[in-house]
């Protein structure tokens, strides 16, 4: 692929990493190792480094099933570790290519905002 590709995490997204970024720093200052909130921040990192390798790494969410509230033409479904999701969309041009990571969220959220039900 010969466009830059650039990304960009927005509102609740960038809520969750920089809330994430806080917690994990604050842990490594009490001297913990490795716990829960450590392995996703470093599962986000890993998989926005695929998506700017690949803008098309993740799975593409077919269009009837993107939530309305996205507001976006094409959904992409990126699985962190803990069964966390990061969704991102692809906007281009002839130029470059911008991923917008809309959301990072627990599976459970997932679920409710895609309106799945537990069996």
């Amino acid at each position: 692929m010969n466009k830059s590709v650039r990304v960009i995490l927005l509102d609740e997204a960038d809520k969750e990493y920089k809330r994430l970024n806080e917690l994990v720093g604050r842990q490594i200052q009490e001297g913990k190792e490795n716990t829960e909130e450590m392995q996703l921040l470093k599962s986000i990192k890993q998989k926005i480094g695929f998506i700017r390798a690949n803008p098309f790494y993740g799975d593409n969410i077919p269009k009837k099933l993107i939530p309305p509230s996205y507001n976006v033409q094409n959904l992409w479904r990126a699985e962190l570790s803990q069964f966390w999701r990061m969704l991102y969309t692809i906007k281009g041009d002839q130029i470059e290519i911008i991923c917008f990571i809309l959301d990072i969220v627990s599976h459970k959220d997932y679920d409710k905002k895609f309106g799945y039900k537990k069996k």
